[in-house]
């Protein structure tokens, strides 16, 4: 038999683990030119929510372009 709980459990560690990193995948999906800086404040300091907050902010700054 499955464990609802169990199940549960997962689904809202596997959503936690989405909203921490949101930062990153919205540097990546703009194709931000320091995305890779980004997702590293959002890894180490994305537990504080002043690095959670400045890693968003960072993320949806403009876009440089590759010219």
């Amino acid at each position: 038999m499955i464990d609802l709980y169990g199940v549960l459990g997962l689904a809202t560690i596997a959503l936690l683990i989405l909203v921490y990193f949101v930062p990153a995948i919205v540097a990546y999906r703009r194709g931000h030119h320091q995305r890779n800086a980004i997702a590293i404040l959002n890894l180490f300091l994305g537990w504080t929510l002043l690095g959670w907050v400045g890693a968003l902010v960072w993320s949806a700054t403009q876009v440089r372009s590759a010219s």
